[in-house]
């Protein structure tokens, strides 16, 4: 064994951050660096493609240590989450089974999905038969209107249990859900509030106020958005009880967050750091009595709708794999990863393993719960946290300048504010800004439907809602994939697929990468592709694409050459089929003018494009 402690890197130099943007303006050659390196994201910050030591210099979180207020690296001494899954209660006893197979496949949460009817002690006493509810977390969901009733059973139910305050888990009441889901203003919450309160009393481990800000991000809200709701959803709990006469800590003590988690890996493994900052900060300003357990938010993660596709639905694996990663890596307290194919049908047992499995690899094999918050002292992390931190935080001061979140919610502007947003990403979904793996790029040429279709929104029956009518704007939960998906469909009902030539010509390089980019480009719509290895002249190549009953003929060439060859193309072609060149060449003007109306490139709308296409050969939406 060596017994040198020679510096291995003593021979390199240091070098500044002044020595590093030298060499990077000089590799640029000209190019402006704000407007080819700097990512302005959606969320409304910057982030910079390098990071170094002066960047975290003075920001409050590398200071902090684990389970220590304000709590951003953690709120225990552990990274050790709950794994959770939800069983809808069709049958009692086939529930019953089912849970209790769950807890021999490293279940370690369940949730019950009851309906108006079960909400009764002697049906939750045949659902948790067999199971011990010191050993299990056990949470439920029903209908807003009966969920006193379930909490008041669930209260009767455990109170037979040995040391029932130490069993732990929820009962879902969301005072806002009317508003948010179905566009309906009920009465006021806060007594069902208190009454729960009271229910649960016995029960010192239960949540029962719950923050669902999963809501917003399967509406489409970008990051700050999710968080800068919720906490003001949150805050407004607490002050709303807290001139009901209850104390702060009890009245957080029984407050859920369920957070949605998206792709977007690194900037989601923030948020949860800085939701578990900012929730501490909003408490602790009730007094410094409450900057202990008070300020501690209990945060369960609930992998998104918004971007799961029903085409190339095994993506959705890939998906929830690094939005749980995210999660479990940001050290939040319990997840819920949905099975791939859940926006398309019933989950099957195949489904349901691995998306339980993706939880367990992450404990069992890559002990992703033996490190606490091991993004701590990233510079790029730690700036994303301060940089999300911010950008809630503003958007927090603004909702309670605005009058707080009841009344923005209750006026259907904290739901309008979020469908803007959603608007804008579908926006940038069809113009693959924003990519969807097999939906809008690259996707599978020869996959088919089949029976797979959305599933419909579940429909509400109890008759809680009476006469009730929408008077507010309510969410908009339109997936990210739905344009495409509603696309592909009618291409494939329509009983004909149109055939797209790709007619390759000229420069090698150019052609085979143009050839592939318009494939992709049309395969969005479910239509044929025939690519070929190149022509000798535009007549070859019209004549085979005549013979191969070509719909559209595709020209792909370099930009030079399409002067040469694009007009002789589209004259020969005589209207036989549509004609579209791939590429934004110089010489379109010209183009145009002969009559060349249709381009494909990376600044088309892609989602249009295709639309105008289906319309022009008869398939109707």
């Amino acid at each position: 064994m060596a017994k040198s402690k020679e510096k291995l890197l003593q021979d390199f130099p240091p070098i500044t951050t002044e020595e590093w943007m030298a060499k990077i303006t000089t590799d640029l050659k000209g190019a402006p660096f704000e407007k080819k390196l700097v990512w302005r994201t959606p969320e409304g910050f910057n982030v910079n493609p390098f990071y170094r030591t002066e960047d975290i210099e003075g920001l409050a979180t590398t200071t902090n240590l684990p389970a220590q207020y304000p709590f951003v690296r953690s709120t225990k001494l552990d990274n050790e989450w709950t794994v959770r899954q939800d069983i809808k209660v069709e049958s009692i006893a086939e529930a019953n089974a089912k849970a209790k197979d769950l807890l021999h496949k490293g279940v370690t949460a369940l949730g019950f999905k009851l309906k108006r009817e079960q909400t009764n002690a002697k049906d939750l006493r045949a659902l948790l038969n067999g199971i011990d509810p010191q050993q299990v977390e056990l949470h439920f969901s029903c209908c807003q209107s009966v969920v006193v009733n379930l909490a008041q059973a669930v209260a009767e139910v455990l109170k037979d249990v040995k040391m029932a305050d130490r069993c732990k888990g929820s009962i879902n009441y969301n005072p806002f859900k009317k508003q948010l889901v179905k566009g309906i203003v009920p009465e006021c919450w806060i007594e069902k509030a208190k009454q729960l309160m009271e229910a649960v009393k016995p029960l010192k481990g239960f949540r029962v106020l719950h923050v669902d800000a999963y809501l917003f991000a399967n509406a489409g809200a970008y990051i700050t958005q999710q968080l800068g709701y919720a906490l003001a959803w949150g805050q407004q709990i607490v002050e709303a009880l807290t001139q009901e006469g209850f104390d702060v800590a009890e009245i957080t003590s029984r407050i859920q967050f369920n957070f949605g988690v998206g792709t977007n890996y690194f900037m989601e493994m923030a948020k949860f750091r800085a939701a578990r900052w900012l929730w501490a900060t909003i408490i602790g300003a009730y007094g410094e009595e409450y900057k202990g357990e008070a300020a501690k938010i209990y945060q369960h993660v609930v992998s998104s709708t918004w971007n799961k596709t029903v085409y190339d639905s095994y993506v959705n694996l890939l998906r929830t794999q690094t939005e749980t990663m995210s999660a479990a890596l940001g050290g939040v307290d319990s997840i819920t990863v949905l099975p791939f194919d859940a926006i398309y049908q019933n989950p099957d047992d195949f489904s349901e393993r691995i998306a339980r499995n993706q939880q367990l690899l992450l404990k069992e094999e890559c002990h992703f719960d033996r490190v606490i918050d091991p993004a701590a002292g990233s510079y790029y992390i730690e700036n994303l946290t301060n940089s999300i931190a911010d950008q809630a935080w503003a958007l927090f001061l603004k909702i309670d300048d605005m009058g707080g979140f009841m009344k923005l919610v209750n006026e259907g502007k904290i739901q309008e504010m979020v469908n803007e947003t959603n608007v804008k990403r579908h926006e940038a979904v069809a113009r693959r800004k924003e990519s969807l793996l097999g939906t809008n790029q690259f996707p599978n040429f020869s996959e088919l439907s089949a029976d797979k279709a959305p599933k419909a929104e579940e429909g509400h029956h109890c008759g809680c809602e009476g006469n009730c009518k929408s008077t507010i704007a309510a969410l908009n939960f339109d997936r990210g994939a739905s344009d495409f998906e509603t696309l592909r469909f009618a291409t494939e009902r329509s009983g004909k697929t149109p055939t797209v030539f790709m007619l390759t010509i000229g420069n090698l390089a150019m052609r085979l990468a143009r050839a592939q980019f318009s494939s992709n480009f049309f395969a969005c719509a479910g239509y044929k592709l025939i690519d070929n290895l190149g022509f000798n002249s535009v007549e070859e190549g019209i004549d085979a694409a005549l013979k191969a009953k070509a719909d559209i003929v595709c020209l792909c060439s370099s930009d030079d050459e399409y002067a040469e060859y694009a007009i002789p193309a589209f004259k020969y072609l005589n209207g036989r089929a549509q004609f579209v060149v791939a590429g934004a060449p110089a010489c379109t003007p010209d183009l145009q003018a002969a009559g060349i109306n249709d381009y494909v490139n990376v600044k088309s709308n892609v989602l249009e494009v295709l639309q105008d296409f289906n319309k022009r050969l008869g398939i109707n939406a």
